[in-house]
Parts: C-alpha cells; sequence; structure tokens
C-alpha cells in the first residue's frame, strides 16, 4: 500500500505522490500541468514535459468576471495536446492551492481523469528533482468538452444568501484577521478593491493552509481533516457544504480536501467570494 493509500482517504486516487509523477514523465497518456500564483515560477524551471495553465489568462474569460467558456476551454485543451483520455496532474506553489484552482475549474467541464501531485513544486524541488526550462510542444487535438456545469460543484450569490439565511455550512478560508473584518485584502497579494470586511453570517472560519503540513506542502491525513472539519467545527458528510476566500483560489483548496480526502458528496465553491460579496449592496455582514 503507498503512503497516500494509508492515510485513509476516501478517494485516495486522486492524490499521487512525486515518485508516480517522475515514474510517468514519459507516458504519452499523461500531461503534467503547473497552475502558480507567481506567473513567473513556471519559465524559472518546471517538471519535464509539464505545460503551465495560467489561472488568469487560461483559465478566466478576458472581458467578463467569470470563466472560460465551452469553446476556450476545448481550444486550451487543444492547444495543450490533451484529449478526453488523457489523465490530466496538476501541481503548483502555494501548497498546490492554484493546482487545485485548475483542477476545479477542469472539473465544472467534466475532465474527471485528473489528479494532484501531492506536496507540488515544494516537494518536488525539496527532493532536488529535475527541473527544466524547456517548454514542450505537443501535437494539437482535438477535444470536445461539455457545457460548463454551473450548478453541482459551484455557487453563486444568490445561492449562498439563500444557505446562510437556512443555516446551512458555510466555510471561509480565508485568514483570521480577514474572517474578523480586520483587513479587506492579504498583504502582498493583489487588491481587489473590497469595500468592507467580515464574513458572510454564520460562517466558520477555518484557514485552507490548516489542511496541509506546512514543512512540506502534502495534505494531512484524513483522521487530522475530520479531528479539524468534524471535531472542530462540526461538520459531517451528509452536510450541504459551500466554501469561500477571495476569489474563490484557497476555497478550491478546502474544496478539493472535502470532496476527495473525506468524501463529502455536496461541496461547492463559491469563486465570486468575498470580492463579490463584500462589495454588494444590501448583502449582510458579520465581523
Amino acid at each position: 500500500m503507498s503512503a497516500i493509500a494509508e492515510r485513509g482517504y476516501a478517494k485516495p486516487d486522486v492524490l499521487v505522490d512525486t515518485q508516480w509523477v517522475a515514474d510517468h514523465l514519459n507516458d504519452p497518456n499523461v500531461r503534467l500541468i503547473e497552475s502558480n500564483e507567481d506567473q513567473l515560477l513556471y519559465p524559472s524551471g518546471h517538471i519535464p514535459g509539464a505545460v503551465q495553465v495560467d489561472w488568469a489568462r487560461d483559465l478566466n474569460d478576458q472581458v467578463r468576471r467569470d470563466y472560460v467558456d465551452q469553446k476556450n476551454f476545448e481550444a486550451l485543451m487543444a492547444r495543450i495536446g490533451v484529449t478526453r483520455d488523457t489523465t490530466v496532474v496538476f501541481y503548483g506553489d502555494k501548497n498546490n492551492w492554484w493546482a487545485t484552482y485548475a483542477f476545479w475549474v477542469f472539473q465544472l467541464f467534466g475532465h474527471t481523469n485528473a489528479k494532484v501531485m501531492d506536496g507540488g513544486r515544494l516537494k518536488w524541488e525539496k527532493e532536488g528533482r529535475e527541473m527544466t526550462r524547456d517548454v514542450p510542444s505537443y501535437t494539437p487535438t482535438k477535444y470536445e468538452a461539455p457545457a460548463r456545469d454551473d450548478k453541482t460543484i459551484r455557487a453563486f450569490k444568490e445561492e449562498v444568501l439563500k444557505h446562510s439565511a437556512a443555516g446551512k455550512p458555510l466555510v471561509d478560508v480565508r485568514s483570521p484577521e480577514e474572517f474578523r473584518g480586520e483587513r479587506t485584502h492579504m498583504p502582498d497579494y493583489p487588491q481587489e478593491g473590497v469595500l468592507r470586511g467580515g464574513h458572510i453570517p454564520g460562517a466558520k472560519s477555518v484557514p485552507w493552509a490548516r489542511a496541509a503540513n506546512p514543512e512540506d506542502g502534502t495534505f494531512k491525513t484524513a483522521a487530522e481533516l475530520k479531528e479539524i472539519y468534524e471535531e472542530e467545527q462540526g461538520l459531517k458528510a451528509s452536510d450541504d457544504v459551500i466554501s469561500y476566500c477571495r476569489i474563490g483560489e484557497r476555497s478550491s483548496h478546502t474544496w478539493f480536501a472535502l470532496t476527495y480526502l473525506l468524501g463529502y458528496p455536496t461541496v461547492r465553491n463559491y469563486d465570486g467570494s468575498w470580492t463579490e460579496y463584500g462589495n454588494s449592496v444590501g448583502v449582510p455582514v458579520e465581523k
């Protein structure tokens, strides 16, 4: 049994370790995808064969505040040489928070043949594994995606308001200072111009990074995650849960942990998050 399988996750196959990735560097049925907050990291060095998927340029519409549509997602997949049968493996910086964000967007278009490399760039680098600056080129494919699913794993503001009013679980994964309304943005991060601080009424504060081991960015065991989310916060697998942060990126990490590692069947990511909610007229805020 692998070390990941021993951690007691509900769906352990969605995580792979660095050795698995090293063993599949030349596998034509696997495409490594690096997705970072720092867009200069990939050009400075990346895992051989990995392509870059930029969260701002590749996953977001350049005019509307929304994700790319079906046509543009198909164009992205064709460009990076992916078919419906290709196993895509995500990794990145910041304990994989942007990798899980890209993973989440791919799920909106039904590419379920997807995994995350546990520990991300940090673990690969700490192990002294090979890095390259060579940018790979793959033969373009013909990729057909279903229409974007905006219902199953995605939540919108009006749904969040009803969710909050009904007393259903909301998980705020931002810093405690943001949750308390002492700060409207993270220092050293892009300022999205949020007018008010605080949190959505009824939300529980569980900073996203608590799910990861700080020394190497790997996910904590299922038992440790249950202690954080269930014993401390009272969540249970039967709950209808919505996670949120600032723009939906940190909360995708928590969505991933609850959905795949603990096996919660009904978890949605509110990607509008505090940037939308904190600027909205007439919505209730708690501090």
